[in-house]
C-alpha cells in the first residue's frame, strides 16, 4: 500500500507539472504526461497484456488500458492520466478496505498455538501441537495459549476466551473443567489431559471454517460474477460501434469526437464498483461476525440467514442449559406399600429410593447423555464398573444394562412400551426417567432442566429482527416442552420426537413456508446433525456443541447464548443491505453517465467519477459491514 501511495503521489506531482507547462511546449507536455502515465499505470497495462495472452480479455485492466491509451491517441493527455490516477486511488481504497476486513479474521488466526508443553519421561518439553496425542499430559503456564482441547487435571486459573466467544469476561477453570484450545491462560499454571488431537481441536476447526468461509459465494456475489462475464464484452462492442458508426452515418460527425465519447463510455462501463464492493461487503460481514463469536461458513449462508423468517429450535442445550438435576424419586406402588407395618417405613422408602438411583446411575455409567450425567451426579458415589455388564444404549429411548445380575431398563415411556412394561403416567414439568428391574416397573426419577438466562430475551430480539414464527422440536415429554414453550413465548412446540422424527417434522414445517422464505434450525447435539444439514441454514451452538453438529451447521455460535442468533441475523441483514446499496448505486450512476456519454453531454471527468468515484464510495460503504459492535 505504501508503494502504491508513493507511485500515486509521484505521478500526480508530474501530472500537475505537465498541466502547469500548458500547451505552448507540446513535447515537454507530452513527455511529462507520458512519464506520469507510465508511473501511474504501467502495472495495469502489463496486467491487461498478460491477460489477453491468457485469453482473459475483457476485464477492468483491459477497459482502463484501452480507455487511457485511446485518450492519449486523440490528444487528451490530462484526462488519460487522470483516469489512471483515479483508478489507482480506487485500488488503494480497495486494498485498505480488504486489509481492514481481514484484520478481524487475522486476529482469529492468532489463536493458532505455536507449541505445547508436554510431559515425556518426567520431563517437560516443547513440541508442535500436531505431535501431541490424545491422553498426553500438557502444562499451560500463565500467559500461554491453550494448544489443545482437554480436561484440567491439576490447578485452577482464569482463561481469556474472547478470541473464541467474543466475550471479554474471563472463564474460571479448575480440576475437572473442560477447556478449549485457542484460549489464553491468564494467571495460574494448569495441568491438562488432552482429549482431542490438534486436527480435531476447537482452534483447528475454527481456523478451517474461517479460511474457507470466503470461498462460498452468496447469490448476490455469483450474480455479479456472471453479470461481469457477459456485461464487459457487450460494452466493449457497443463502444466500438459508438466510435465507428456515427461518423460514417451522420453528416459532419468527426471521428475524434465519437472516439472521445466511446472512451468515456468505456471508462464508465468498468464494473469495478460491483466486482469489488459486493464480495467485500460479505467479507466484511464475515469478519465482523467472527469478532462477535459468530462464525459463518460463507457469504451464501450469511445471505440465507438475512432472508430467514422462521427459526426452529432444539430444546436441550440450546434453549435450556442441558444441565439436569434430579428433583424427585418416585417408587412404584408395589415398592411404596412394602413393609407397611414397619415403624421406620419412611427410612426404608428413602433407602429404596437410593437403591433405585444407584441402579440407574450404574446402568447409565457408559453414557454421556445429559440425563445420564445428572443421574450419576445425583448418586454422587463411585461407580464400580465390575458390577455392570451387557450394556446397550437404545437411541431415543434409554439404556438397558445388567447390574448385579439384574436387568435394568432406564429410559422414557417408549422404552417401557417397547418391553411391554406398564408404567406410571404423570403430567409433570420435567423429564421422567422410568426404571424397571427384571421387567418389573420400579418407579421413576424426575429430572428438570433450566432455561438459559438469555433465552427469553433472545426470542424477543428475534421477533424484533423480523422472525415471523418460532418452533421447538424436542424428544422430551409434552409437559416439559409445553412449559418451556410457554415461558419463552414460542409459537409452536413438538415433543416426544426421535432424531428421525425431527427431520420429518422439519420437512413438514418447510413445506408450509412461502417459496422464498428461509428456515433456520438451531441445535447443539449429535442427534441434531441431520436436522442442521436439512434446514435452509443450520446454526450450531458451538461452545459446548458436538463435533457432528458443528460440522453439519452453516453458522456456529461460539458461545452457548441464544441471543447471539439475533445478533447474527442483524449482521447478515446489514451485510446484505450494504451489498444491495452498492449494487443500486453503481447501476444507477453508471447507467445515467453511460447514456450521457453516448450523447456527448458529459466529459471524461464525469466518466472518471462514475467509475472510480462510485467504486470508492461503494468500498467505503462496504467497510460499514465490519462495524458490528452496536448490533
Amino acid at each position: 500500500m505504501k508503494k502504491r501511495l508513493w507511485r500515486i503521489l509521484t505521478a500526480a506531482f508530474i501530472w500537475a507539472a505537465a498541466a502547469l507547462i500548458g500547451q505552448n511546449q507540446k513535447w515537454a507536455e507530452f513527455v511529462l504526461f507520458s512519464g506520469s502515465y507510465i508511473i501511474a499505470g504501467w502495472d495495469i497495462v502489463t496486467k491487461a497484456a498478460r491477460n489477453i495472452v491468457r485469453g482473459n480479455v475483457f476485464d477492468e485492466n483491459f477497459l482502463m488500458s484501452i480507455a487511457t491509451i485511446g485518450a492519449f491517441l486523440i490528444g487528451e493527455y490530462p484526462e488519460g492520466v487522470a483516469v489512471m490516477l483515479f483508478y489507482q486511488i480506487g485500488e488503494l481504497f480497495q486494498d485498505y478496505a480488504v486489509n481492514n476486513s481481514r484484520k478481524s479474521i487475522a486476529e482469529l488466526m492468532d489463536i493458532r498455538p505455536d507449541y505445547a508443553n508436554v510431559y515425556k519421561d518426567n520431563e517437560l518439553i516443547q513440541v508442535d501441537p500436531d505431535e501431541v496425542k490424545i491422553g498426553d499430559t500438557i502444562v499451560i503456564k500463565a500467559g500461554e495459549r491453550v494448544p489443545l482441547d482437554g480436561r484440567v487435571l491439576e490447578g485452577n486459573s482464569l482463561l481469556d476466551t474472547s478470541a473464541l466467544t467474543g466475550e471479554p469476561v474471563p472463564q474460571e477453570v479448575q480440576e475437572g473443567s473442560e477447556i478449549l484450545s485457542g484460549c489464553i491462560n491468564i494467571n495460574g499454571v494448569i495441568t491438562v489431559k488432552v482429549t482431542r488431537e490438534y486436527e480435531q481441536s476447537t482452534v483447528s476447526r475454527i481456523l478451517d471454517l474461517v479460511e474457507n468461509a470466503t470461498n462460498k459465494k452468496s447469490r448476490s456475489e455469483r450474480f455479479i460474477t456472471r453479470f461481469a462475464r457477459y456485461y464487459t464484452p457487450a460494452v466493449v462492442i457497443i463502444a466500438v460501434f459508438l466510435a465507428v458508426l456515427p461518423p460514417l452515418l451522420i453528416k459532419d460527425a468527426s471521428f475524434s469526437d465519437w472516439i472521445y465519447r466511446s472512451l468515456s463510455f468505456l471508462v464508465v462501463s468498468c464494473p469495478c464498483a460491483l466486482v469489488i464492493s459486493v464480495p467485500l461487503s460479505f467479507f466484511g460481514g464475515i469478519g465482523g461476525a467472527s469478532a462477535r463469536g459468530i462464525l459463518g461458513k460463507g457469504g451464501n449462508y450469511l445471505e440465507a440467514l438475512a432472508r430467514t423468517e422462521r427459526i426452529v429450535f432444539d430444546k436441550t442445550g440450546t434453549l435450556t442449559k442441558g444441565v439436569f438435576h434430579v428433583q424427585k424419586i418416585h417408587l412404584s406402588d408395589t415398592e411404596s406399600n412394602m413393609d407397611d407395618n414397619s415403624y421406620n417405613k419412611n427410612d426404608l422408602q428413602d433407602m429404596r429410593k437410593q437403591e433405585l438411583l444407584e441402579l440407574a446411575a450404574h446402568a447409565e455409567h457408559f453414557s454421556n447423555h445429559p440425563i445420564s450425567l445428572s443421574l450419576k451426579q445425583a448418586y454422587g458415589r463411585e461407580i464400580i464398573p465390575d458390577r455392570i455388564s451387557d450394556t446397550e444404549e437404545i437411541s431415543g429411548h434409554g439404556v438397558r444394562a445388567v447390574v448385579d445380575a439384574k436387568e435394568i431398563l432406564v429410559g422414557n415411556e417408549k422404552l417401557m412400551r417397547q418391553y411391554g412394561i406398564p408404567y406410571l403416567e404423570e403430567e409433570v414439568s420435567g423429564t421422567i426417567v422410568h426404571i424397571a428391574v427384571n421387567r418389573q416397573y420400579a418407579g421413576y426419577i424426575l429430572i428438570a432442566d433450566e432455561i438459559k438466562e438469555d433465552a427469553l430475551s433472545s426470542i424477543r430480539q428475534l421477533k424484533e429482527a423480523g422472525i415471523r414464527q418460532t418452533f421447538m422440536l424436542t424428544g422430551d415429554n409434552e409437559a416439559a416442552a409445553g412449559k418451556v414453550a410457554e415461558e419463552l413465548g414460542l409459537d409452536h412446540a413438538y415433543a416426544n420426537l426421535l432424531p428421525a422424527d425431527k427431520v420429518e417434522k422439519l420437512e413438514d414445517i418447510m413445506q408450509q413456508l412461502p417459496s422464498k422464505s428461509k428456515l433456520a434450525f438451531v441445535g447443539d447435539g449429535i442427534n441434531d446433525a441431520p436436522v442442521l444439514a436439512r434446514a435452509d441454514i443450520g446454526i450450531a451452538m458451538g461452545g459446548l456443541g458436538s463435533d457432528a453438529a458443528i460440522e453439519a451447521a452453516d453458522v456456529v455460535i461460539m458461545t452457548d447464548e441464544p441471543s447471539k442468533i439475533a445478533t447474527a441475523i442483524r449482521i447478515a441483514k446489514k451485510t446484505l443491505r450494504i451489498a444491495w446499496q452498492n449494487i443500486n448505486l453503481a447501476v444507477i450512476v453508471k447507467t445515467a453517465v453511460l447514456i450521457l456519454s453516448a450523447f456527448g453531454i458529459t466529459a471524461l471527468w464525469a466518466a472518471i467519477f462514475a467509475d472510480v468515484g462510485v467504486t470508492v464510495l461503494a468500498i467505503l460503504n462496504s467497510l460499514r459491514a465490519l462495524n458490528v459492535k452496536t448490533l
